[in-house]
């Protein structure tokens, strides 16, 4: 597991050892979404992207 500190409190973030690249982890302090990243075994995330209502479009 590795652990990472959210990007917006530097709470501790827990990250699974089979986590993917694409997956949404949240930070248990204060909400925010973080986007995992995974690049040669290692592992970090960054601010996951907001997600835009289409309303039908």
């Amino acid at each position: 597991m590795a652990d990472l500190s959210c990007l917006v409190c530097k709470s501790e973030i827990e990250v699974e050892e089979r986590a993917t690249t694409g997956e949404i982890v949240e930070c248990v302090a204060c909400g925010q979404e973080h986007e995992v990243q995974v690049e040669a075994n290692l592992v970090t995330i960054a601010l996951a992207p907001e997600i835009e209502e289409t309303w039908g479009e």
